[in-house]
């Protein structure tokens, strides 16, 4: 499904346009709000083999500043933050078609243009034999951690930028 541009929120925000993996792309706004991580809660999410969202917990919900039928039926990616390189989500959803679990640090970004950070758990549900969709599980990141990738995240969207300019 195609995701329409966002709202400009009210906040002062840096606009940018965002390609997916599926080739579809849309206008983003990041503000520098960092919304955390609620305590004792863990965001579940289910998807399909697509990535589309079949399922969201009432934290992820929250979380999100998405409203539950709004996320339902999304692309994933909708939570993509800008300052979130495709590298990760390479190694993603590399690991995941391989039927492994996944662990890593994201950067998610809301419907009202803050962000959150995660340390995501991603697994492939299997069926009958074969990968029918995938879970995953966030739970609050460590701070330390994620102040070590954000310098290595930075670099590797940097080298996303060169490699697409030449």
């Amino acid at each position: 499904m195609k995701l329409s541009d966002m709202t400009r929120p009210t906040a002062d925000a840096v606009e940018s346009r965002l390609t997916y993996a599926d080739g579809s792309s849309r206008t983003v706004f990041a503000t520098e709000v960092e919304v955390p991580f609620p305590e004792g809660r863990l965001i579940v999410s289910r998807t399909d083999i697509d990535g589309i969202i079949t399922h969201a917990n009432d934290a992820f919900v929250e979380l999100s500043g998405w409203v539950r039928d709004e996320l339902i039926g999304m692309p994933h990616h909708i939570l993509r933050h800008p300052d979130m390189p495709k590298a990760a989500f390479k190694g993603l959803w590399d690991t995941v078609a391989e039927g492994k679990k996944w662990h890593g640090y994201v950067k998610n970004l809301r419907k009202d243009g803050a962000y959150y950070w995660v340390y995501a758990t991603a697994v492939p549900n299997i069926r009958h034999g074969q990968i029918a969709g995938y879970t995953s599980v966030r739970r609050k990141p460590s701070r330390t951690r994620i102040d070590e990738l954000i310098p290595v995240y930075r670099q590797w969207l940097e080298q996303e930028k060169e490699k697409a300019a030449s």
